[in-house]
């Protein structure tokens, strides 16, 4: 596996399982799939409610802990300081582990400036390997990693085809080199992106389909992703993308495709971000 250098010098593998939006009853059955295919990163999250599904299929799978590269995220409702160092211990007793990987600020509302103070604590302490954001847009990442001692290692955006963070990027780079995290690597579908003829003619090319050519578009851009399939086929497609490379010419127009927006959510609308508070709640 492909792995990306993190600005703590921990290496992370470049593809991983998503688990977003797997049911909990599904989730071990998922995990289990997808390890056995040949995954070693898994990403879920508090609010995804199957920390227990990952945990339990990392222990029916017997594969040692070191093998392993597990991502987990605090949500809004377990933000400050001391919510957020119980949440942490939560999330590990759940997944039956004594450290994860990589933990990420799930969004950027309540009290992250607390939350990311109990990041910093559990780092130090060993019970983070690494610890980072999510859905942090320049503005609130550019003010964060002003005031912290630790820059995050991971910022998780919305990132695909159509919307590709450029904006956001140059900010990453300055600011000790943060990594883009990329979920939705596939749009979930959205603008007919599984039949986009610009995308499908590039995969015809290296007989590939249009989510591994998408997918190796975003690796090839140093992008991690972490596709997320309930289907062990699906999972094994996303895997076979380290068997081609996609030539500068057909990246120049995968780069084109870019809008500069969202196709799901604005950050920026009180009414989504009204939403997004009481979800959990």
């Amino acid at each position: 596996m492909q792995t990306i250098t993190l600005n703590n010098g921990l290496k992370m593998p470049i593809l991983g399982y998503g688990v977003f939006l797997v049911e909990p009853k599904e989730c071990q059955r998922c995990v289990e799939d997808a390890l056995e295919v040949g995954y070693t990163m898994i990403d879920t999250a508090q609010a995804y409610f199957n920390e227990e599904g990952v945990g339990a299929a990392i222990k029916a799978s017997g594969l040692k802990r070191e093998k392993l590269f597990l991502v987990s995220k605090v949500w809004i409702s377990n933000a400050g300081y001391e919510r957020a160092k119980k949440s942490i211990d939560e999330s590990l007793a759940k997944l039956q582990i004594d450290y994860l990987d990589l933990m990420l600020i799930h969004q950027p509302f309540n009290d992250y400036y607390g939350t990311y103070k109990a990041l910093q604590e559990a780092y130090k302490e060993g019970k983070l390997k690494a610890i980072g954001l999510s859905n942090f847009f320049a503005d609130r990442y550019v003010d964060l990693c002003n005031f912290v001692e630790i820059k995050p290692a991971i910022n998780q955006m919305e990132t695909h085809i159509f919307c590709q963070q450029n904006a956001l990027k140059p900010y990453l780079a300055k600011y000790n080199d943060t990594k883009l995290m990329s979920w939705s690597p596939m749009a979930r579908g959205e603008q007919n992106f599984f039949n986009d003829e610009r995308i499908a003619k590039i995969g015809e090319k290296y007989n590939k389909s249009n989510a591994q050519v998408a997918l190796r578009f975003l690796v090839q851009e140093g992008i991690i992703v972490i596709p997320k399939t309930v289907k062990k086929e699906r999972m094994k497609e996303n895997f076979e993308i380290f068997d081609f490379e996609l030539d500068s010419n057909d990246m120049q127009i995968l780069k084109g495709l870019d809008t500069g927006k969202s196709v799901f959510v604005n950050h920026y609308d009180p009414e989504f971000v009204e939403m997004i508070i009481n979800y959990g709640k």
